[in-house]
C-alpha cells in the first residue's frame, strides 16, 4: 500500500421538546465566535475533511480571544482509520489490499469506520475558553451524542465504564477520537445515523471485541418491530434517510448549545457549496 493510503505513525421537522439534563459541567461561552460547516448532506473524501480541520486549528490558534471554533458537521466516503497508536490485529482483511482507503491519523483509539449513512461531528475548539480538561471535553462530546438521540428520537443512550463513546444496550451508536494541539482540539464524534452497519465487519471496532455496533436506523427499525409485536415488513417503516440526516444535523448542534453554552442564533452558519469553497480556501 502506497503512504498516500496508510500514514506512517509520526424545512426541518422540530426536535423533541425533552431536553437531557447535562451530567457534566456547563461552560458559558456566550460573546464567543463560532462558525459552522453544515455538510450533513454530503460524503467527503477522508483526507479532505482532514485537510479541512489542520487549517482550522491553524487559523483557532492564531484567532483573536474571542474565537472559540469552527464546527464542521459532514458525512465521509467510505473509510477506515487509525488511531495514532492502534494496532493493525484489529484489522480483518489485507493492510494491503483494504475494502476501502485506510489512514493512520493523529487521534487516539483503535481502528474504525466511517461511511455514508454516518455524521461525523469535527469541533475545532479553543479549549482556553471553555476549559483546559480533555477528559471534561470527552465526556461532553459523549453528553452530546445523549441528549441528541434523546431529543430528536427519543432513544435512550448512555456510557459504559471505562470506555469511550456512546452505547444503546450493549451496541456502540457512537465513537468518538479526539487530538488537541495547544488546547485546540480537533477530530471529534461519529453517529451513525443511517450507516451501513456491515462494513464494521471487516475490523474490530474501537478494538473491543465483545460488542457490536449498531444505527440510529437499525433501533427504530427495532422498535417498530417491537411495537407491532410481529415482523410485518410491508407495514414497518422509519423516518427516511435523508431526513434522519436533517434532523440528526441540528439535533447534534442544538445539543452542542446547550452544553457548551452557546446560543444557537450566535451559530455563523454556512452550508454546501459555500461551506465546501470557504473550506478550501484556508
Amino acid at each position: 500500500m502506497s503512504s498516500s493510503s496508510l500514514y506512517p505513525i509520526s424545512g426541518v421537522p422540530p426536535l423533541r421538546e425533552t431536553r437531557v439534563r447535562t451530567q457534566s459541567t456547563r461552560i458559558s461561552a456566550t460573546g464567543l465566535r463560532l462558525k459552522v460547516y453544515d455538510l450533513h448532506d454530503r460524503a467527503v473524501p477522508f483526507e479532505e475533511g482532514w485537510r479541512w480541520q489542520k487549517a482550522l486549528v491553524e487559523e483557532t490558534i492564531s484567532g483573536g480571544t474571542d474565537l472559540l471554533g469552527s464546527l464542521i458537521i459532514l458525512q465521509h466516503d467510505p473509510v477506515y482509520t487509525l488511531g495514532e497508536g492502534s494496532t493493525l490485529d484489529n484489522l480483518r482483511f489485507d493492510v494491503d489490499n483494504p475494502p476501502h482507503p485506510l489512514f493512520r491519523i493523529e487521534r487516539g483509539g483503535e481502528v474504525t469506520y466511517h461511511g455514508p449513512g454516518q455524521l461525523v461531528m469535527y469541533p475545532i475548539l479553543n479549549l482556553k475558553l471553555l476549559q483546559t480538561d480533555l477528559h471534561w471535553y470527552l465526556r461532553n462530546l459523549e453528553q452530546i451524542i445523549i441528549a441528541c438521540l434523546e431529543n430528536v428520537s427519543g432513544i435512550t443512550a448512555d456510557r459504559i465504564q471505562g470506555l469511550t463513546g456512546v452505547w444503546v444496550g450493549n451496541q456502540k451508536v457512537a465513537a468518538i477520537g479526539i487530538r488537541a494541539t495547544k488546547w485546540v482540539t480537533y477530530h471529534g464524534l461519529a453517529l451513525n445515523v443511517t450507516t451501513n452497519i456491515d462494513e464494521f465487519e471487516c475490523i474490530i471496532p474501537c478494538g473491543i471485541e465483545d460488542k457490536s455496533v449498531t444505527s440510529v436506523h437499525h433501533i427504530l427499525h427495532q422498535k417498530s418491530i417491537e411495537d407491532d409485536c410481529q415482523y410485518v415488513p410491508e407495514t414497518i417503516s422509519t423516518p427516511a434517510e435523508d431526513t434522519l440526516l436533517l434532523e440528526y444535523s441540528y439535533g447534534l448542534q442544538d445539543a452542542f448549545s446547550h452544553i457548551f453554552g452557546i446560543d444557537m442564533d450566535d451559530f455563523c452558519v454556512v452550508s454546501g457549496q459555500d461551506a465546501i469553497d470557504e473550506l478550501n480556501n484556508k
